[in-house]
């Protein structure tokens, strides 16, 4: 069955609003982006724990899902009514055909060729080279397909800092892809928590397929000291996870954090540097990983 979807550029003023007036004006979902997405006035957003935020957006692109017999002009009206919005505003409308979502969905997913040696490929591809160290992945609802330059900096990490052998900790694991990593790469052991129960049972799943006995777990207190930490989560935890990240990484162990944007590196780095020495930073796409030596 096809959808009628509704687009239009606001204020993020007054995105909230006409969220919820669109809602209630009989739209069946509702999409907010970057209007700027893809220009040099693009911003990225990341809530923090402490609500802070990472970046604001001045427009965002609306899109409003309805049926394909709703009056969507009428439904328009009455929600830019609602929020307060200009009723000049002006709006698109295009037709949504009835697709296969999964297939649409997993086709966003190909095989990333991370390093020289290191693939990450989907259950649903084959490998394009079968003679690589891959990472078959189904993230499910986890965090870590490859894709996020964050994720293909710890990967690029490891796969330099591992030399076989070593213990590694893979905190904030979402589908378990760094754990499952190290191992691969010759790791001696391998263990990841995430608070997510979702996520845990997604890395299970992802473990067991890759034939990697990680320990997947949701307390940090199940977590052993280790002689590499890595953690892909965001600055703020990053930086209240301080003390905890300190006592699980062995003394001359390796750390990696990452989830940094360029900005956010230097506050980062001055919550670790009790107990850290720093080495050069790594960076792509406006994302940075840190790396340093316990003492």
């Amino acid at each position: 069955m096809p959808w009628l979807s509704a687009s239009l550029t606001i204020h993020t003023d007054f995105v909230e609003p006409l969220s919820d007036a669109l809602m209630a004006a009989g739209a069946l979902s509702v999409d907010v982006s970057d209007a700027d997405a893809g220009t040099e006035w693009e911003r990225p957003i990341f809530d923090e724990p402490d609500g802070a935020r990472a970046g604001e957006w001045v427009r965002a692109t609306m899109s409003a899902l309805f049926p394909i017999d709703a009056d969507v002009a009428g439904a328009i009206a009455e929600a830019l009514a609602e929020a307060g919005v200009a009723p000049t505003t002006a709006y698109e409308v295009s037709r949504v055909e009835d697709e296969d979502w999964v297939r649409r969905t997993q086709a966003q997913f190909t095989p990333q060729h991370v390093t020289e040696r290191l693939w990450v490929v989907p259950t649903w591809h084959e490998a394009p080279d079968p003679g690589a160290i891959n990472i078959v992945l189904d993230p499910g609802l986890a965090f870590g397909t490859g894709t996020h330059p964050t994720t293909r900096l710890c990967l690029r990490w490891l796969d330099a800092k591992v030399r076989g052998g070593e213990s590694v900790v893979d905190f904030g694991c979402g589908s378990g892809i760094l754990a499952i990593a190290a191992l691969k790469l010759g790791a001696g052991s391998a263990s990841g928590v995430d608070i997510d129960p979702q996520a845990v049972a997604a890395a299970r799943r992802n473990a067991e397929q890759n034939a990697a006995p990680a320990l997947f777990v949701t307390a940090a207190e199940q977590l052993d000291r280790a002689q590499m930490v890595v953690a892909n989560i965001l600055a703020k935890p990053l930086m209240v996870l301080a003390p905890l990240l300190a006592e699980l990484t062995l003394p001359g162990g390796a750390l990696a954090l990452s989830g940094i944007l360029v900005e956010q590196a230097d506050e980062v780095r001055q919550a670790y540097a009790a107990w850290y020495d720093f080495e050069p930073v790594q960076e792509e796409a406006g994302w940075v990983l840190l790396s340093a030596i316990r003492r």
